[in-house]
């Protein structure tokens, strides 16, 4: 049976915040790679304790972004600095201080669940006495307890997932930063780490994360920055997203007779209208007469809803397939 996670509420607070320093500060970051910028002039902060999502299509320049703000690659151009500390000059004294949860889990298979989490802990220095407080309040955390002896080869994958989580965190660190952290998983996975991670969030943790989920984004994330081609196109509220960047309401049409339906239309409407494949989008702040109206054509299917973050990003970014 799939064990369920129990949002905890600790007696003592796991995640300290001794800096009060913005906890990301960037200005005109940019960096190029074989003379191509993929990042471009990227200004932007992150407050202490906010969750941070950084969307944008494959080739966006997300994850160089990441890599740069945990010290992973220099910046090429710009001032960057992460909990006070300038990068790259004090990127080693930062990295102390967070915690990274890399797009592909690298846990040590040759190691239990504990000791993958006491060896990580050993990195930071931690004392005995240390890693004896931290460890099982994280096995909880991420409801592992009841396999804290068991090899990595006998993990799910969603357990490995949570146990990176944990992982990121035995250093009590005031910034975590996590690379598309429930890519692969499915929904009932992802719906667990999502419960942990706004534990964590509750518990006060500056977090920063990436994502191809734009619900993932809506649920978690107090605000977002939209990126492509290296750029920013929108940084606000996933609410104001939406609210300011699309049409409120959606109708999504296809089946056999979807452009018949489509051609049956008056040549002047309010609403916008977008093709894709076989299904035909309409947006606009009123759409009941379009509804109604396809009850008289069989073979057409359609949904009608609320605009959410997933439009605001095809709108902004396009449709069209990109590559890593």
């Amino acid at each position: 049976m799939r064990a369920s996670f129990n949002p905890l509420r600790f007696l003592s607070p796991l995640f300290v915040t001794v800096s009060t320093a913005p906890a990301v500060a960037a200005r005109h970051l940019s960096k190029s790679f074989e003379g191509k910028r993929v990042v471009d002039g990227l200004s932007f902060g992150v407050r202490q304790g906010e969750c941070l999502g950084i969307l944008g299509p494959n080739g966006a320049g997300k994850t160089t972004t990441l890599r740069m703000l945990v010290g992973a690659t220099p910046p090429g151009s710009g001032e960057l600095s992460v909990l006070g500390f300038r990068i790259p000059e004090q990127a080693r004294a930062m990295r102390a201080r967070i915690g990274v949860v890399p797009q592909q889990d690298n846990l040590d298979i040759d190691f239990t669940v504990i000791e993958n989490l006491r060896i990580y802990g050993g990195y930071f220095g931690l004392t005995e006495a240390a890693l004896k407080a931290r460890i099982p309040r994280l096995l909880e955390l991420a409801v592992l307890t009841d396999k804290a002896n068991a090899r990595i080869g006998q993990l799910s994958g969603g357990m490995k997932r949570r146990l990176s989580i944990a992982r990121a965190l035995i250093n009590q660190p005031e910034l975590l930063v996590l690379d598309e952290p429930t890519t692969g998983l499915d929904p009932q996975v992802r719906h667990n780490i999502w419960s942990m991670l706004r534990q964590l969030q509750n518990d006060g943790l500056t977090i920063v994360l990436t994502t191809h989920y734009m619900e993932e984004a809506e649920r978690l994330c107090g605000r977002i920055i939209l990126m492509d081609r290296g750029r920013i196109l929108a940084d606000s509220s996933p609410q104001a997203l939406i609210r300011e960047s699309i049409e409120p309401h959606v109708l999504e049409v296809h089946g056999a007779n979807a452009e018949a339906w489509c051609r049956s239309l008056p040549a002047e409407r309010d609403e916008r209208c977008e093709r894709i494949g076989e299904s035909i989008f309409h947006y606009g702040g009123d759409l009941e007469s379009l509804v109604r109206s396809l009850d008289a054509w069989e073979g057409v299917h359609y949904v009608y809803r609320r605009a959410n973050l997933e439009d605001v990003f095809l709108k902004l970014t396009g449709r069209d397939l990109r590559d890593a």
